[in-house]
């Protein structure tokens, strides 16, 4: 079968479109027959070699979520699952394929009235929006700052933020017509990447959603109000500066917080859980799943390059 890996990490030049053995699945494990592939930030990042110290090696097949019909059921699986349409968690590679193998505990039924491509717009991202904005205590009444809020994950923070009643939605974003698109979904104030751009905009934020990561970091935990809390949920700017706690420390007696934050961490049930309401969501139109692009497979490379200049809006999504 076809799938996409990594010869060489950096650009996207380095990845290819390879023939591989066909997946058997073993106990607990599916394997699905994909018709949609999400491509997702943490997918450029590993592609770029960032995380190089996390044991990626050439050869890697990217992708973490695909969505297709269960072709194939190991050991200890009940069977009844085959030629279900399902969501399907991989990990942090394994998706970029025709066939992908998945455990038992990651793989979500799908709802009639909701296609494979809206699955992968929405089922890694906003269970990930979820979470995040529970992990950072987030009450109703409270205002939110979203860093990097064009991405899928980013999206789905701004809608489930203005749907719980957020006083205030800010977000970062590259252009005012993508600013407009997330007014749309709920922002009440479009910042540039900088932060500032709107006079009316609150200076601070009680909670910050970081996406970004990279060398602005630190400005943004000063956006924190007293008491404020910034979860940070990627790094596709780049890590950040290894001393970025000395802002902390800086406005000690504002008693900030920074915390990152996992679906690891999320217990399995759980996890599954918030995938089915958000499907439920999408289905009745009170969450919206939003594609950039739909392109095939061997277009994978194409994809990242469109990840690399910024561009994208919402989620690019791969089909076989």
């Amino acid at each position: 079968m076809r799938a996409v890996t990594i010869q060489q990490f950096g650009d996207p030049s380095g990845m290819a479109v390879t023939d591989i053995p066909a997946p058997v699945p073993a106990a607990g494990q599916v394997v699905v027959q994909t018709e949609a592939i999400g491509v997702g930030g943490v997918d450029a990042v590993i592609r770029r070699g960032t995380l190089g110290g996390f044991g990626f090696a050439a050869g890697h097949i990217l992708g973490s979520e695909v969505a297709g019909t269960v072709a194939a059921v190991g050991e200890g699986v009940d069977t009844s699952w085959l030629g279900r349409r399902v969501w399907a968690f991989t990990g942090t590679g394994g998706g970029y394929v025709e066939q992908a193998v998945a455990q038992i505990g990651d793989i979500v039924a799908l709802p009639e009235g909701l296609s494979s491509i809206d699955a992968v717009t929405l089922g890694g991202a906003a269970p990930v929006a979820h979470f995040a904005l529970e992990h950072a205590r987030f009450a109703a009444g409270e205002s939110v700052l979203v860093r990097g809020a064009a991405g899928s994950i980013g999206i789905a923070v701004v809608e489930l933020a203005a749907r719980a009643g957020a006083s205030a939605v800010g977000v970062t974003t590259s252009s005012p017509e993508r600013g407009e698109r997330l007014r749309g979904l709920g922002a009440t104030h479009v910042l540039d990447r900088s932060g500032r751009g709107d006079a009316d905009a609150p200076e601070s934020y009680d909670v910050v959603i970081d996406i970004v990561g990279g060398a602005d970091l630190p400005a943004f935990i000063g956006r924190l109000a007293p008491n404020g809390r910034m979860v940070v949920l990627g790094v596709v700017a780049g890590m950040p500066p290894t001393d970025f706690g000395m802002r902390l420390m800086a406005a000690f007696q504002s008693s900030l917080s920074v915390a990152t934050f996992s679906l690891n961490t999320v217990p399995e049930a759980a996890r599954v859980a918030a995938r089915i309401a958000v499907f439920d969501a999408a289905v009745r139109g009170e969450i919206h799943p939003v594609t950039h692009a739909v392109l095939p497979l061997d277009r994978a490379a194409d994809a990242h390059r469109q990840m690399d200049s910024g561009t994208v809006f919402g989620r690019i999504v791969l089909t076989p």
